[in-house]
């Protein structure tokens, strides 16, 4: 199940780091505030109530219903899931929490409050900007669902799911497109770690089996 990923998983992975570079190259030549300003727009009542709700699509607590369905309902393994959970929350918040504690999100980065299109309820929170949790956990979630059920549908419906929470992240201004970027590593980063961990897991297995 390891050794070989199924191309749909590898078409995902491969625009996910592609949009990931992207972001993040785009975002250091323009300055960060220059791409965030030119994606934080305001789309009126009916989208700012969209992006509001789509938003929690991504939130931490959604691990909870995917595992109860991917494993418990499909059976998939609860391992290689739990591994991905724990892989994608550490890489995203000891670098979020310990190394860029200090790195501002727009509403503390100096651009005039006026300009940043905000959606009112929403709490705004001001530091721990890079990478974005939210961005991290959608294309988590992208990349091992293509991984377990590699078909073209899958791939479509979860592009569209990761694009949409991620994107809410910048249009309700609590994150720069940078830091996008970067939560799209961390999926990726998640992924390739938790298959060499489980190859390896296999493989060892299979080596005591054959003593």
């Amino acid at each position: 199940m390891f050794d070989k990923a199924p191309s749909i998983y590898l078409k995902a992975r491969n625009l996910t780091l592609v949009g990931a570079i992207l972001l993040l190259g785009v975002s250091a030549y323009f300055t960060r505030n220059t791409v965030f300003l030119l994606l934080n727009v305001d789309g009126g009542p009916v989208i700012d109530t969209l992006f509001k709700w789509a938003t929690w699509g991504a939130e931490g607590w959604a691990w909870i219903p995917y595992f109860v369905v991917v494993f418990g309902w499909f059976k998939k393994d609860a391992k290689f899931i739990l591994l991905n959970f724990l892989l994608s929350t550490v890489i995203t918040q000891i670098p979020k929490n310990f190394i860029w504690e200090a790195v501002s999100r727009p509403i503390a980065s100096g651009i005039p409050v006026s300009e940043i299109h905000t959606v009112q309820g929403v709490i705004m929170h001001s530091w721990n900007s890079f990478p974005s949790g939210h961005t991290a956990t959608a294309f988590t979630f992208f990349l091992l669902t293509t991984y377990l059920f590699p078909t073209k549908w899958t791939f479509i419906i979860g592009a569209i799911y990761a694009i949409i929470c991620a994107y809410s992240r910048v249009y309700l201004g609590q994150h720069f497109p940078m830091d996008l970027g970067g939560g799209m590593l961390v999926a990726v980063i998640s992924l390739q770690l938790s298959r060499l961990i489980c190859t390896k897991i296999s493989n060892k297995k299979s080596d005591e089996k054959s003593i």
